[in-house]
Parts: C-alpha cells; sequence; structure tokens
C-alpha cells in the first residue's frame, strides 16, 4: 500500500509501546507502526524505563510507518505528540540522563506521598496544582529523589519528562506543555504557570524545569539527523500536543461538558470536560490543562486490563493451550467462562488493587482481595469477579467525577477492553448508563493529531472531531444487573474502608520481605 494524499502523523508514547498513527486531513486512520519497549523493575515497587529506548521508539515508530507506506516527506503536514503522563528523570548540564525514566507505576515514593499527606501542605498543593498527592505524582517522586539521591538530585540541571526528553533530542530544546505539566503537581491551574511554593518546598527553581507552552505550540527545524530517519523534512510543523488521557478525550469525541470517557487499556481511567479548573474538597479526582476553555476533570486506575493479562499468565495454562489449538485468542476463551455466570458472580467480589489504586483513594497500599469465596466458586467465577472488580474501580471514580462536574450525559469507551461486548455490557449495567463505543483504537494518536491541525488552524473548533468518529456499538443498562452491581458495590466501598489498615499492615509486610 502507498498512501499519496497529506497526512497528519500522531506520536503516541505510551507505557509499553510508541505509536505512529497516519491520519488523513478528514482523521481517518491510514496507518500505523508500533515499537515495543521494557519495563525495569530493579526493586520492587519499582517501575523505570530507559530513555534512550524510548527515544529509538519514537524514531523507528515514525520512520518504519513513512517507509512502509511510502509516504514522502513533503506529504507530512504535521507531526502531533501525545505522552503518557507523570513520568520524571533527572538530566545533567550536558543533556545527558542521570536517572532512568520513573514513570507512573513507580511506588518508591510511598512513605514521602504519605509524609507530604499528613501535612495541611498537601491538600493545599493539590487544590493550587490539581494533582493529587500519590507516589506516581513527579512532585513526591523528586521529593524522594532529594532524600534518598541527594547526589543525583544535587547535580541535576533539568528535571524533565519523557516528552520533554524527546523534544529536546530533536531540537536542543527544553519545553513542555500545559497539560503534561499539570500532572506533575508543580504547576499552578490559576495562572498556567510553575507553582513557586511548591518550587521553594522541593528547593528547586524553575531554571531546573522545562519552558512553559500551549498544546498548540509549534515547533520547527529538527536536527537534520533524526528528521532524515523518520522520512520528514527537518521543517515540518511539530505540535507539542498533550498528555494520552486528554488527548484520548478528544479522540473519542467526549469534547464537552457532561461528555464522558472511559477508557480501560493496562490501567484504566474516567475524564470528563470543565469549561475552568475544577478540583474535589475531598481529594479524590485530577484535574488537567487542555487548550484555553478544555480542562479535564477525572481520574485514572492503576488496575485495568493487566488484571486480565494477570489472571490468563498465572491461571490460564488451560486456556492458552485450548486457543492455541483453536486458533482463538485466549481472552476470548476466559471471556466465554465468564459468560456462564450470572451478575455478581455468585456472591465472589474482587477488589481489584493488585497495583495499589490511585483514583478515588489514592492508596498505594491497597491490595488485591477476594471476598466471600466459598466452595461452589470454580474458575469462572474469579474470571468474572475480576472484570467485575475492574468496573467496580471504575465505578468509583465516575461516581467521584459526578460530584464534582454533574452527571455524565453521555459515555464513550475505548481500550482494549471495548473489544469485548460482554464488558462493555459488565460496565453499562454497572453505571446504569449507556454506552456509546466509537469506532477508533488510536485515541491518543487521534487527539494529538486534531491539535496539530487546529494549532495549523485547519480545525477551527476541537469539537469538530466528533464528526470524523463513527459509533460501531450502544449498550443500554439492565436494570436487574444494575439494582445487583448497586448491592455489591456498597459492600464493596465498605470492604475497602474497613481494609484500609490491614492494607497497610500487608504492604508494610511485602516490602520488608521483598
Amino acid at each position: 500500500m502507498v498512501i499519496q494524499e497529506k497526512v497528519v502523523i500522531g506520536v503516541d508514547i505510551g507505557t509499553t509501546s510508541t505509536k505512529a498513527v497516519v491520519f488523513s486531513e478528514q482523521g481517518r486512520v491510514l496507518a500505523s507502526h508500533a515499537v515495543d519497549y521494557s519495563m525495569i523493575q530493579p526493586y520492587p515497587g519499582w517501575a523505570e524505563q530507559d530513555p534512550e529506548e524510548l527515544f529509538a521508539a519514537v524514531i523507528q515508530a515514525v520512520g518504519g510507518v513513512t517507509v512502509r507506506y511510502a509516504i514522502r516527506p513533503e506529504q507530512v503536514k504535521a507531526l502531533g505528540f501525545s505522552a503518557a503522563m507523570h513520568s520524571v528523570m533527572a538530566i545533567d548540564k550536558d543533556g545527558k540522563p542521570l536517572t532512568n525514566l520513573i514513570i507512573w507505576a513507580d511506588n518508591r515514593s510511598v512513605s514521602q506521598a504519605e509524609r507530604v499527606l499528613k501535612e495541611q501542605r498537601g491538600i493545599d498543593i493539590y487544590r493550587r496544582t490539581g494533582t493529587p498527592i500519590h507516589p506516581m505524582s513527579p512532585l513526591v517522586k523528586l521529593l524522594w529523589l532529594k532524600e534518598e539521591q541527594p547526589d543525583i538530585f544535587r547535580n541535576a540541571r533539568r528535571f524533565v519528562s519523557v516528552k520533554d526528553y524527546v523534544l529536546y533530542r530533536l531540537y536542543g530544546e527544553y519545553v513542555t506543555d500545559h497539560s503534561l505539566a499539570s500532572a506533575t503537581g508543580l504547576f499552578r491551574l490559576s495562572t498556567l504557570d510553575w507553582d513557586e511554593d511548591v518550587l521553594s518546598f522541593l528547593g528547586i527553581g524553575r531554571e531546573h524545569l522545562p519552558r512553559l507552552v500551549s498544546a498548540t505550540h509549534i515547533l520547527q527545524g529538527m536536527k537534520k539527523e533524526w528528521a532524515e530517519k523518520m522520512g520528514v523534512a527537518p521543517s515540518v510543523p511539530v505540535i507539542i500536543g498533550a498528555s494520552d488521557g486528554v488527548l484520548a478525550n478528544i479522540g473519542v469525541g467526549a469534547v464537552l461538558p457532561g461528555e464522558a470517557a472511559i477508557t480501560i487499556g493496562t490501567s484504566g481511567a474516567v475524564r470528563t470536560i470543565a469549561a475552568k479548573p475544577t478540583t474535589d474538597e475531598k481529594g479524590r479526582t485530577f484535574c488537567y490543562a487542555l487548550t484555553p476553555g478544555y480542562w479535564v476533570v477525572g481520574g485514572p486506575t492503576n488496575n485495568g486490563g493487566i488484571l486480565l493479562r494477570w489472571l490468563r499468565d498465572e491461571f490460564g495454562a488451560q486456556e492458552r493451550e485450548v486457543a492455541k489449538k483453536l486458533g482463538v485468542d485466549p481472552y476470548d476463551l476466559l471471556t466465554k467462562y465468564a459468560e456462564r455466570v450470572p451478575p455478581g458472580a455468585e456472591g465472589l467480589l474482587f477488589l481489584p488493587f493488585l497495583s495499589g489504586e490511585r483514583a478515588p483513594y489514592w492508596n498505594a497500599n491497597a491490595r488485591g482481595t477476594f471476598f466471600g469465596l466459598s466452595l461452589h466458586h470454580k474458575r469462572e467465577h474469579f474470571i468474572r469477579a475480576v472484570m467485575e472488580g475492574v468496573c467496580f474501580s471504575i465505578l468509583s471514580v465516575a461516581l467521584a467525577i459526578r460530584d464534582v462536574t454533574g452527571p455524565m450525559e453521555e459515555i464513550r469507551v475505548s481500550g482494549g477492553f471495548a473489544k469485548s461486548p460482554f464488558w462493555r455490557q459488565i460496565l453499562s449495567d454497572m453505571l446504569g448508563k449507556p454506552l456509546i463505543v466509537p469506532q477508533t483504537h488510536e485515541a491518543s494518536a487521534l487527539g494529538a493529531a486534531a491539535v496539530a491541525l487546529h494549532a495549523l488552524g485547519e480545525l477551527p473548533s476541537l469539537g469538530m472531531v466528533k464528526t470524523w468518529i463513527d459509533t460501531t456499538a450502544c449498550h443500554e443498562p439492565n436494570e436487574a444487573h444494575t439494582r445487583i452491581y448497586a448491592e455489591l458495590f456498597d459492600l464493596y466501598v465498605r470492604l475497602y474502608e474497613r481494609l484500609k489498615e490491614e492494607f497497610d499492615m500487608i504492604a508494610a509486610f511485602q516490602r520488608r520481605n521483598g
């Protein structure tokens, strides 16, 4: 296949891979190429990545798609960037990494987060910055670095995210967009600037951080070496874009107040649009910038599709073998088993906190728990309970967001879970709301492409993206199932509250014993 028309390339730097997705000027997916990479976990609770490996993945992803589809440099109107939030790394005076990239899943700074939360400073910082105090937050990661690796902290010339580093390699300057900055805990929402009180608390200055720009900021004059390897012109406009979460809202068409996007991939998130910065008095939700007049209020969960993968890998050897013989996906078999079980898994309830939890509890010590187990429960009950547990975590976030921004009138879903009609129906039943399934599996990349066209003046309003997106399915809730899930959700919340102290105890035991 050879692509002849003008294109926009959305580059999505994710947790497990970087994707370069080629779009037409009307938002049609024409081609894509992904480059995978690994996570480094040198100690329990740590989660790092090699910044050089991620930078190489960006070059290879874009270069791979332009070569494979014979896209000429003059065809590429622009590149738009998306990146995962909450990453941070230290850079020396020569632009060399002093650390690996510490990513969102890293929990090493649990004690720092707990200490800041116990002080009034914690809730004040959240209200100003919109980023809850949690080990995921770069603010807390930097505090850990200051206390545990003071030499590195002292010798660092810059602290940057993965996208900041990629753009530095491409252009030789440190810039970051308001969206990624607003997910650091260092950025004051009311002024769109670094928060001087937080910087003073950490003992750093604004010279240690990238220059702040809007999501529509255009970079030009790419270093020739990298432009050639990617198959683009050095003069191609590169729009800095935003974080993957807020761009996913655009990419599924949830672009107005009252419209929500729910994504369940490796992890999960619920996000809706607000016209102004909005935080929660209980500190349950985040608030991140996108573009003027667009603020994204939501909450992320740590435990999404990764739990079904855990179930498949650790307990699904039989399904993997059967699936291999039949030539089908093991996940399809797991789902078929779960479909045999009625809603509520006949009283088997799962708290899905295998990776701790972010919203709405922001508790890195939370742990997974099966409750109500009895002799009649079989493997299919466990499978359904895990799928329902993920949806319960999404429901808990959705209810917190409703308290902050009001009812969700339209809900659009995406991510790996959206490929399963059965799992989508569970979520619709649990929320008691219809779900719309847009025809896109590259929501963040599409959002990045849309922001790029908006920056070039070729897309007057981001709301126009809605016209690009077809709907593939719509789910209506089963009222009887909704009543069952409402009863169980009350128990889910009570269990979490009663087990908080025990979670702390078992988490401390696990850390002591590796």
